[in-house]
């Protein structure tokens, strides 16, 4: 009987554990239908669904989109918002705003990187670990500036790159509290820069 008791609450520990997650990219209908327009301050450019044990989240990403011509939209200042649905209103559970920096040479848009964003749970402890990624470009159309934002427990971890051909402007730090972060988390964004560097071609090192 005793070994039945602890077998009952190892499965019922496994499966509180492995519960699954969702996520999924909203549709510009699903968007509306939700009411996520006025979420962000400026116009959306992509927004996600995902579920864990937690509840349900919308995470918008807004870029303000200054200057718009057929040939580029360009941007001055992003923002990216998570909520969750809470009573027929959004809880607000973290955000996050960037603009562009002066530089020389100077930036001329900040963009999302949304083929290198993810919201998966990483860690496989039934919560999701979003992961945003944007950077910046000059008017020489180069690579200025990479962020990547990792999301665990509501709190954000920072790695801020500068990408220069002279070691003295290049830089790569990772924030202060980044040991704190799950193995696997840690495994998953250092797989993440390696194909950054890989894909476009960029440093991302210390100069």
């Amino acid at each position: 009987m005793k070994n039945y008791f602890f077998l009952i609450l190892s499965l019922s520990s496994s499966f509180l554990f492995s519960q699954k997650t969702e996520s999924h990219r909203l549709t510009k209908q699903e968007i509306a239908q939700r009411e996520l327009e006025g979420v962000t301050d400026f116009p959306i450019y992509r927004a996600f669904e995902f579920s864990d044990k937690g509840g349900v989240y919308n995470l918008v990403l807004g870029e303000n989109q200054k200057i718009i011509s057929k040939k580029d939209t360009l941007n001055t200042k992003i923002q990216a918002v998570c909520v969750i649905n809470d009573h027929g209103g959004f809880l607000e559970k973290w955000r996050i705003n960037d603009l562009l920096e002066d530089y020389n040479p100077k930036e001329t848009t900040i963009w999302f990187w949304t083929k290198y964003c993810s919201t998966k749970d990483l860690d496989n402890d039934g919560y999701i670990d979003p992961v945003i990624v944007y950077g910046t470009k000059t008017e020489y159309d180069e690579i200025r500036r990479v962020k990547i934002i990792t999301v665990y427990k509501n709190k954000k971890y920072v790695i801020r790159a500068a990408e220069c051909v002279l070691d003295d402007c290049r830089s790569f730090k990772k924030d202060q509290n980044w040991n704190t972060l799950p193995q696997k988390i840690k495994t998953y964004v250092d797989q993440l820069v390696i194909k950054l560097r890989k894909e476009q071609d960029l440093i991302l090192k210390d100069g």
